[in-house]
């Protein structure tokens, strides 16, 4: 699980150079050696989205197609798969179970559809958040580390930021006592423009709340106002973005959409993003999340962690070569 200790969230803000920072402390003493940089690979369900949409794929056989299919003992559940099961405890302990058959671990649940924790309707709000609070338990139950939230937020930024802190404050404290972290991605919306969504975690300045920085996801505004659809308008910094949302990162999503002839994704430098992710002191998981449409999805998630390994590998090298 990631440490979000606030001497760990200080400590890496003073090291990610043009990261929005949430304080320094004078004087932190330096360890004498720093460990090689490592991390262990997770694999997101939505990699494997479309099998799951049609049902060719069981939710329930997610954590035995992560071991047996790409050898990755870690999984990121998404709600969308099983949207009626947040309270069903027999399937939550057969999904748990399964998963330790194989030696997998559940580390979080990405939630979507449940109302918008941004708005200033402070109705819609409050429900928002409650809506959520089947899923915390869920991620319990099922043994993860956090929940994924959105933040995505329409009209004014000043709103959209009161309303965002309210809503991860209040999650956080429902989700304490269960230990369950509250993240936040880079998800569409304001959520997407780095500074703004780390100026939220900063108010926030809790624990239980933080980030889960996702490589492809840092359009913050598209031309018919949209999530997803129409031609993006204005577009993050995506290392910018990373920098700003590392800090307060409790997990990350590895996005890739193709692969040249030396299997790097040509659109994103990752070797640069895992500098500032080895900047950060970051040790936790490494989620791959592939939604290119060149190769098979099962290609494109071996495609991925072959890219991870090798990046994680050059820079462990480097380290030793010091």
């Amino acid at each position: 699980m990631a440490d979000f200790s606030r001497r760990r969230f200080l400590r890496a803000a003073s090291v990610v150079s043009g990261g929005a920072l949430c304080g320094v402390l004078p004087g932190l003493p330096r360890a004498q050696t720093e460990p090689a940089f490592d991390f262990d690979i997770s694999l997101a369900q939505w990699s494997l989205n479309k099998a799951f949409f049609d049902r060719s794929l069981s939710p329930l056989d997610f954590p035995a197609v992560a071991r047996t299919s790409f050898d990755i003992g870690a999984v990121e559940y998404v709600n969308q798969f099983f949207m009626d099961k947040a309270r069903d405890k027999k399937f939550l302990q057969e999904l748990k179970s399964r998963a330790s058959d194989h030696n997998v671990k559940s580390l979080l649940i990405m939630v979507d559809g449940e109302g918008d924790l941004s708005t200033s309707d402070e109705a819609r709000r409050r429900q928002s958040v409650e809506n959520h609070y089947k899923w915390v338990e869920a991620a319990h139950q099922l043994g993860c580390h956090s929940i994924r939230v959105n933040l995505h937020g329409v009209g004014s930024a000043e709103a959209w930021h009161k309303a965002s802190v309210n809503s991860l404050l209040e999650l956080a404290e429902f989700s304490k006592p269960m230990d369950i972290k509250i993240l936040v991605e880079n998800h569409g919306g304001y959520s997407s423009h780095g500074a703004k969504l780390a100026a939220v975690l900063q108010e926030a300045n809790s624990p239980y709340c933080g980030s889960m920085p996702d490589f492809g996801n840092f359009c913050y505004q598209r031309a018919s106002g949209d999530l997803w659809d129409s031609p993006c308008v204005k577009q993050y910094d995506i290392y910018q973005g990373v920098a700003d949302l590392m800090p307060y990162a409790g997990a990350i999503s590895a996005k890739t959409f193709r692969f040249d002839e030396q299997g790097n994704e040509p659109d994103i430098d990752y070797r640069r993003i895992f500098e500032l992710v080895k900047a950060s002191h970051y040790s936790g998981y490494v989620g791959i999340e592939y939604e290119g449409h060149e190769l098979p999805a099962d290609e494109g998630i071996r495609a991925t962690k072959r890219l991870l390994e090798k990046v994680r590998s050059e820079l462990s090298a480097q380290d030793s070569a010091v």
